[in-house]
């Protein structure tokens, strides 16, 4: 649908900058873009701002300005550590002040007036001041408290966040780092059930642990609804915050070691109908498994648990609070009504029947809440095997951009989630249409509301047992663009959050974590945002068939950015066996996907490969009649002669997959998500099989050998 058009009146566009909203931008062809007055319009009543008429801009503009002058301390404020901060107080006109801030471990702390006069305002007919104060440079990092002590009022409080000014990079064996990239669900072993999971991912990190690896990225392992069907791409999920069960692996629960013979024959009896598929190049089939794992879970919940396991599940239980309360019910609504929408009354967790639904279904709700437990459990298992074998961050955990718009994220946070917008991506030179991922975008005005609490919750959970977290979208923290409900792609705009107490919010949990941040920065990213970032520790992405000079050819290697995890490809492109041989233009040519003659398509392609290729013989990577492994091993030889810091190597590209995981563009018409790991014969390669698998070796002591004797380098010639 396209709307007419209608520029911005001058009053418009004042209340649209100030929250947040573009009301123009630069096309990708270089072209300035205005916004229209109704897409502006959409936008802000999403964000809660009536705009419809220009009374109701100037009505919203007023409030906008006195907004501040109503609350006596801002609702939160994020502040680096060893910087000073002004925080504003405002209190009756003539009242005296002090402003504390009450440190996590107890202490107290005063902040400092400064001497800065600001002219009272009237707001509802009382006289409000403004008294400006100081937070101290040397504060702990951590989430503390603002309170105010205004003679004749009650003490006001409010949240006060002290993140890192920058994430430290871990000390490495190399000074650099490397590690291995892997869809978890797609790479089985000989006992999985039909899909990989944390038992798998435990001897994966062991045995790259054991080659001189630091880290294993996975894809998002995060929660879908527990019913069919359930969705495949890791990218759009139900929850953020909470793990996809069917990553459990039964065995390896503590009570199956007590089940009685009848209760483990149920639980070896479903696995017998899924572990054939292990053998098997088939899409993955998520809702086969899941029914399988569910039968064996549902034996092990109800043989039940020591005191002290009971304990441990309770203790985790209050942990995780409200949070987990609700999505464990979320699930149980979804499993209740086979995956259906919930009825009005039960629209979201505000809803007037919740409670009951609460109340009816706790047993339920315990069984959901004890699967999260369980695959926690399993997951910290991996992850100290991961650091135990030597690496030096272990499991590196992926977080995806936003959520299903029927989600349990919306469902239990519906003030957070501005209503009738999806979120998506401007027109480009590949899609001129514009992109609409039909997910739910954060209001920046909740999210400070809120003290950052859904940022933080998940943060802290995703990166519970992890030495990594890849952001994916990074820009997504500084601005995302909004497509109103019924709107082109094309008729969205940016809208842009406080990236300063985002960025620090996630660093701050990061540095509890002990973990290193990597923000996914490809594509179109305003370059101050790359030197924002850098500044912050926070490291980017670099992949070589995207790194192009001025002239179109491969970014010669000492060009390449430091502060980067670099790789050859993505999950997005075939692996570099099928990009070499041009699977990537053949796989769009059947499902005719191109926007551009094949014939072009295709000599574009084959440039691209002979550039490549000529950019390795520059680095004398290349014997004069190379093979395909001896290609490959090359280019990843040649992102560990770049400065980057950390080299991330495809498993696929390891053991000579071509086939790619996802084909963005498609939904049914390709099996994104669901293609098990296997070699260039296309046969299934499990994980007993990967520590003698020729080509992985190789490629290996490939990579080890370049990082032992680089350095940043220049071309041989």
């Amino acid at each position: 649908m396209t709307s007419p058009y209608e520029p911005p009146s001058e009053a418009l566009q004042a209340l649209a900058r100030a929250h947040g909203v573009a009301t123009d931008f630069w096309s990708y062809d270089g072209q300035h873009q205005i916004v229209s007055a109704t897409s502006i319009r959409a936008v802000l009543e999403a964000l809660g701002v009536p705009a419809s008429s220009e009374d109701q801009v100037m009505s919203s503009l007023r409030e906008f300005n006195d907004a501040p002058w109503r609350g006596t301390l801002p609702p939160c404020t994020v502040m680096r550590q060893g910087a000073e901060r002004q925080v504003q107080v405002h209190l009756p006109h003539g009242a005296e002040v002090e402003l504390e801030i009450e440190l996590e471990d107890g202490g107290l702390v005063k902040a400092r007036q400064d001497d800065v006069w600001v002219e009272p305002r009237e707001i509802d007919g009382q006289l409000i001041g403004r008294a400006t104060f100081v937070l101290p440079a040397g504060l702990p990092l951590g989430w503390h408290t603002l309170v105010a002590h205004i003679t004749g009022q009650e003490h006001e409080r409010a949240p006060l966040a002290v993140a890192p000014d920058r994430l430290p990079f871990p000390t490495l064996a190399r000074g650099r780092g490397w590690g291995m990239m892997a869809q978890l669900y797609s790479v089985r072993s000989e006992k999985s059930w039909g899909i990989g999971d944390t038992r798998d991912l435990t001897e994966l990190v062991a045995l790259f642990g054991d080659l001189g690896a630091d880290f294993l990225l996975i894809n998002p392992l995060h929660a879908t609804s527990p019913v069919s069907p359930m969705t495949p791409s890791p990218y759009l999920p139900d929850t953020r915050r909470f793990v996809n069960p069917i990553y459990i692996r039964p065995e390896d629960i503590p009570e199956v070691a007590y089940l009685t013979g009848p209760q483990r024959a149920l639980v070896e009896w479903a696995a017998e109908d899924v572990r054939p598929r292990n053998a098997s190049i088939a899409p993955i089939d998520r809702d086969a498994v899941w029914e399988s794992k569910s039968q064996a879970l549902e034996v092990i919940f109800a043989a039940g648990r020591s005191r002290f396991r009971q304990r441990e599940f309770e203790r985790f239980r209050a942990r995780e609070g409200q949070g987990l309360a609700d999505f464990a019910l979320w699930c149980a609504l979804k499993e209740k009504h086979q995956g259906r929408q919930f009825p009005p009354e039960l629209a979201t967790v505000n809803s007037p029947h919740v409670a009951r639904e609460r109340r009816e279904l706790a047993g339920r709700v315990e069984y959901f809440s004890w699967l999260q437990w369980i695959v926690d459990e399993q997951l910290g298992a991996a992850q100290r095997a991961a650091v135990a074998s030597g690496m030096g961050m272990g499991v590196m955990q992926d977080l995806a951009v936003g959520v299903h718009p029927d989600s349990a994220d919306a469902w239990s946070m519906p003030d957070v989630f501005a209503r009738g917008i999806g979120v998506g991506a401007p027109p480009d030179m590949y899609n001129q249409q514009g992109q609409n991922w039909s997910q739910p975008p954060w209001r920046p005005d909740a999210l400070a509301r809120l003290a950052f609490a859904p940022l933080r919750d998940m943060a802290r959970s995703v990166m519970r047992h992890a030495g990594a977290l890849r952001v994916d979208h990074v820009i997504g923290l500084f601005r995302l663009w909004w497509i109103p409900d019924g709107m082109g792609a094309r008729e969205g705009t940016y809208v842009r959050y406080d990236h300063e107490s985002m960025v620090g919010v996630l660093l701050l949990e990061a540095h509890r974590a002990g973990a290193i941040v990597i923000g996914e920065d490809l594509g179109t990213v305003e370059p101050w945002v790359r030197d924002y970032l850098a500044e912050r520790g926070v490291l980017g992405t670099s992949v070589l068939w995207f790194e192009k000079d001025h002239t179109g050819y491969p970014l010669p290697a000492q060009d390449f950015r430091e502060l980067v995890l670099a790789t050859v490809d993505t999950h997005d492109l075939p692996p570099a066996a099928g990009y070499l041989a041009g699977e990537h233009v053949d796989l769009r040519v059947r499902l005719g996907l191109l926007s551009e003659p094949e014939a072009k398509v295709r000599a574009d392609a084959a440039l691209e490969r002979e550039r490549m290729l000529g950019r390795l013989h520059d680095y004398a990577l290349l014997p004069d009649e190379p093979t395909e492994r001896e290609i490959i091993e090359a280019m990843h030889r040649y992102i560990a002669m770049t400065p980057s810091v950390l080299l991330g190597v495809s498993l696929t590209d390891a053991v000579g997959e071509r086939r790619a995981q996802n084909q963005p563009g498609t939904d049914t018409e390709y099996p994104n998500w669901k293609l098990p790991l296997a070699d260039g014969s296309e046969r299934p390669v499990l994980v007993e099989a990967l520590p003698a698998n020729a080509r992985l070796v190789s490629l290996v002591s490939a990579l080890r050998n370049q990082l032992d004797m680089s350095r940043p380098a220049s071309p041989s010639h």
